[in-house]
């Protein structure tokens, strides 16, 4: 669990966070929530995203709740480290978007003294591990899982069903293309004869 009391003692100890869980549970705002603390203790602070991710804007990190900071977009992984010079904390949003290369990228980072912060969808619509999450999650210090409320049972929801007609891996959208699922509601309809075969 990521201890608060270290946020000050940031400068020349590096480690990985990561922040992640379904759609909807409010991965952005605990990101943004670290930033803020991070920038009160006075550290340097460089916020990347995922070029790919324009949902909300082109440049800031928005949360559903509309809480937003400006951040820079980048095409790869290995950009965040020529952009990441000279500070204390790297926050990256978005992870599971980027490419295979991403833990590699905040490894170097960390091991030169960087705290990372890292947020990102765990699984896909699939519910399946989602790009570079599970290597990021074999190798951080620190995981804070976050649940949403799923939208059927009322339960706390770890997948985020998709309710459209598409196969894509990445299709970009929020409630109207993905709603939050309880592992028992994400089986009933992504496996309907799953639970009467193991009955």
């Amino acid at each position: 669990m990521f201890l608060e009391n270290d946020v000050g003692r940031s400068r020349g100890r590096g480690w990985i966070e990561v922040i992640c869980g379904s759609m909807f549970s409010g991965k952005t705002e605990e990101l943004i929530r670290r930033l803020k603390r991070a920038r009160i203790a006075k550290l340097k602070v460089e916020i990347f995203k995922p070029g790919v991710d324009t949902r909300y804007d082109e440049e800031k990190v928005v949360s559903h709740d509309e809480n937003e900071i400006m951040s820079t977009p980048v095409p790869a992984s290995s950009n965040i480290l020529l952009m990441a010079n000279d500070v204390d904390v790297v926050v990256i949003d978005e992870a599971q978007f980027f490419d295979a290369e991403l833990p590699n990228v905040c490894n170097q980072l960390a091991n030169a003294g960087v705290r990372v912060i890292v947020a990102g969808l765990d699984m896909d619509f699939k519910g399946q591990p989602f790009g570079p999450m599970p290597a990021l999650l074999a190798t951080a210090e620190y995981i804070t899982k976050v649940h949403a409320i799923c939208v059927r049972c009322g339960n706390l929801a770890q997948y985020s069903n998709r309710i459209v007609a598409s196969e894509k891996l990445v299709l970009l959208g929020e409630t109207d293309v993905y709603e939050p699922f309880c592992r028992s509601c994400f089986n009933k309809k992504s496996h309907p004869t799953l639970i009467s075969d193991v009955l």
